[in-house]
């Protein structure tokens, strides 16, 4: 018995209700315990409530009322643990087949095109999960399993011409398709090595796409800082009764079984983190430490790389990476009257012996032999660099404390740095967290990285230091 069988020889079937019949998805989701999920879909899809659903979606819902009409956008903001990736491939899966079969969304296709209901994730290993559940839930379905035609590495092909698919967030990859749907997970962690702004650039380039076939847009994640695409739904729609409905609560409020002592310990150690991972609340302790526009100051027009200059003294700083996904960076720099001028940023993955031996020919033929690195892999990366005739010293100061040195001076506009967008992308994503005591933190934001920023700062602070103790020794010959 296929989807379409079961549509004409019974009522329509809302999503609520393919969530809780065993037959489609209520293997899965037909716990009790999941009654703020069906209250915040009863809502989206303007199902009717009885009272205690409607009082939980007003609360959920900021106290708007429940809406009359679907809505074009749903954006729900829970804690940790809430089966948000599960809930959103069971939408995806919702969306693909019975609801395409009664909103005619297949009716919206030429003949032989394909649409598609599209699952962004924050990064490749997130898509999988995701992807894993949206298969499991076809899979075990008695009646959605004869739907399914052919199972591919990105996704699941539908005997009704529409495609389940997922990928990752980037804004270029979105274009050109045929979108029904699209349902983004964890939208407040995307992050792009090639943007400040990765999750609002993906929404400018599925809004088209999914105008012209009326299709709904769908978000779901945790919280995180005060700024970015989910925040700002969340300031705009909140509590508002219009077409974009926005929910938030706590990780207990979507999935009662939780144990509220592992909550009680996260809250003992780090209350801040705690309201963004368990209550669902925006961190007021996150903010911006760079500007935009200071940083955009700092960047020479060209070239990438300067050449070496004779009687110019260089100075070098190791940002060493042991392979995945982190960069090895490099970067060199020399003075020129009050302002630090970043030669060279060069930044790679691979294996790390073979970059060792070029970063050192490299800074060899900059008249470098003596540099400055972090302390990771500790006396392997100097004995590895002495191999190739560098002598290496590893900082004793973490990062965040060289991020501090490096903020005067781009405030001041005392540093030029290369034209390299990885590198703006990862100053300007910098974040300041107070610690407990005000002590500051500073570093890059979840599913973030900074390791050419890194090696920015480390020459900064070096410059910082040898300015410092030039002082010191100028004024002791004075006195």
């Amino acid at each position: 018995m296929s989807a379409a069988t079961a549509k004409a020889d019974a009522p329509a079937v809302s999503i609520v209700d393919a969530f809780a019949d065993p037959n489609l998805m209520g293997e899965s989701f037909g716990s009790e315990t999941r009654e703020a999920w069906r209250a915040v879909l009863s809502g989206a899809f303007a199902l009717p409530m009885g009272n205690d659903r409607r009082d939980l979606f007003t609360r959920l819902a900021g106290g708007r009322t429940a809406p009359s009409e679907r809505v074009r956008e749903l954006w729900a903001i829970a804690g940790r643990r809430s089966d948000k990736s599960h809930t959103a491939a069971g939408v995806a899966v919702y969306l693909a087949t019975i609801g395409a079969e009664q909103e005619g969304t297949i009716n919206k296709l030429s003949p032989g095109e394909r649409g598609v209901i599209l699952c962004l994730a924050c990064d490749r290993s997130q898509a999988k999960v995701v992807l894993s559940y949206i298969c499991g839930l076809l899979s075990n379905s008695p009646i959605l399993s004869s739907m399914v035609e052919r199972e591919t590495a990105e996704g699941v092909e539908l005997t009704n011409g529409i495609i389940v698919e997922v990928g990752t967030n980037s804004h270029r990859s979105v274009r050109g398709r045929t979108l029904l749907a699209t349902v983004l997970d964890e939208a407040a962690f995307f992050r792009d090595s090639e943007s400040v702004s990765p999750d609002k650039e993906v929404y400018r380039a599925l809004v088209p796409s999914l105008a012209t076939t009326g299709g709904m847009l769908i978000g779901i994640s945790s919280p995180y800082a005060q700024r970015g695409l989910l925040y700002d739904k969340w300031r705009r729609h909140y509590g508002r009764d219009d077409d974009v409905l926005v929910v938030q609560g706590a990780s207990l409020d979507f999935n009662p079984t939780l144990d509220p002592q592992i909550i009680a310990d996260a809250e003992a150690d780090d209350p801040q983190a705690a309201r963004a991972e368990w209550h669902g609340e925006f961190r007021s302790d996150v903010e911006g430490f760079l500007k935009r526009e200071v940083v955009d100051d700092a960047v020479r027009p060209d070239p990438l790389e300067l050449p070496y200059s004779p009687g110019v003294r260089y100075q070098g700083f190791i940002d060493a990476a042991g392979g995945g996904s982190d960069e090895f960076a490099v970067g060199i720099a020399h003075r020129e009257d009050q302002r630090l001028v970043v030669d060279v940023l060069r930044a790679r993955r691979g294996e790390p012996s073979g970059i060792t031996a070029d970063y050192a020919e490299l800074l060899k033929a900059y008249g470098i032999r003596r540099a400055t690195s972090d302390r990771y892999g500790a006396a392997w990366v100097v004995n590895e660099f002495h191999r190739h005739g560098i002598t290496l010293e590893q900082s004793a100061r973490p990062k965040s404390e060289l991020y501090q040195d490096a903020l005067p001076a781009f405030n001041s506009g005392r540093v030029e740095i290369p034209p390299d967008d990885r590198l703006v992308t990862q100053l300007v994503s910098l974040e300041r967290k107070t610690r407990r005591g005000g002590k500051d933190s500073i570093d890059h934001p979840p599913n973030g990285s900074d390791d050419r920023a890194n090696a920015v700062a480390g020459l900064i602070a070096n410059d910082s230091g040898r300015s410092s103790m030039a002082g010191i020794w100028a004024k002791l010959a004075y006195d």
